[in-house]
């Protein structure tokens, strides 16, 4: 049987590292370009100094973190995924609609000497940045995630064949393992002769079986007096709102518990009692 050492993992995917470097930067560039233009249409909506410098951090800022949300959220329910989808979608198109705003306005105040573009062109060349945050970010995450999968199936598979193997090198002298069709020979062919005169020839030579243990006199209580109360509120009630004897005894049957006409009584009694009490403290 190999040891586990023996065993060499899988080399992890060549190249991703440098992806992840090219994803950063890619990343890294949307967001200046955002940035820049984001903190301008702050001062052209009077946001008073350094502010200025946090306003785009809560429109990308809020991007990169719904991104993340979404994937960590993918397990669940899909009211709570298309709340965060509403949300990330929200904050990405303010974003591009502030930066196509941005270029927009700029177009048309600047007097262009080459080049000129219609707003069209310059809008939607604008959104190019902001989108180009979102798709670094949602990369990167997906990246991730999927290079750390293999590691954690990696452990697992280790996991199951060092358990296999404890339980091959636990496995008692002459029987086996199970799957192996020639261990089933080799175990046949282990098997001492056995000859007739091995063979008691009397019925007085064979050991007398063991006698079973003494069974305990009387019934013994299947649960607690506590308990047969606890299972006793959860019945439905009676006429007149009271307790009723035979709802009791259904609900404890029905949990498969046994129980006698007396212990019966004194949890009906116990029940009766505990709503006697809370209906006059509720008066």
């Amino acid at each position: 049987m190999p040891s586990l050492s023996s065993t060499t993992a899988p080399a992890p995917t060549s190249g991703t590292g440098a992806i992840r470097v090219g994803i950063a930067l890619l990343g890294a560039i949307g967001f200046a370009l955002s940035y820049d233009a984001l903190r301008q249409m702050a001062v052209a909506i009077h946001i008073r100094g350094l502010l200025t410098y946090a306003f785009p951090l809560v429109i990308d800022g809020f991007i990169a973190i719904g991104v993340r949300a979404l994937l960590l959220l993918r397990t669940a329910p899909s009211r709570s995924r298309l709340y965060v989808w509403a949300l990330v979608g929200l904050a990405t198109a303010t974003s591009i609609w502030a930066n196509a705003m941005h270029a927009i306005r700029l177009n048309q105040q600047t007097r262009h000497t080459g080049l000129h573009l219609d707003d069209l062109t310059v809008g939607a060349l604008s959104a190019i940045a902001p989108l180009a945050l979102a798709g670094a970010v949602h990369l990167y995450l997906v990246i991730q995630r999927h290079a750390t999968s293999p590691r954690h199936h990696q452990e697992d598979s280790a996991t199951h064949r060092h358990i296999d193997t404890s339980r091959h090198d636990h496995q008692p002298t002459g029987r086996p393992h199970a799957t192996h069709p020639e261990g089933e020979r080799e175990r046949l062919e282990t098997v001492p002769a056995i000859s007739a005169r091995d063979v008691a020839g009397d019925a007085d030579d064979v050991a007398d079986p063991p006698e079973p243990p003494a069974k305990p006199k009387g019934r013994q209580p299947s649960a607690t007096m506590d308990e047969l109360v606890g299972i006793g509120r959860t019945a439905p009630p009676g006429r007149d709102g009271r307790i009723s004897r035979r709802a009791v005894e259904a609900a404890i049957r029905a949990k498969g518990h046994s129980v006698g006409r007396a212990r019966l009584d004194e949890a009906t009694h116990i029940l009766q009692a505990e709503l006697d009490t809370a209906r006059a403290n509720a008066d």
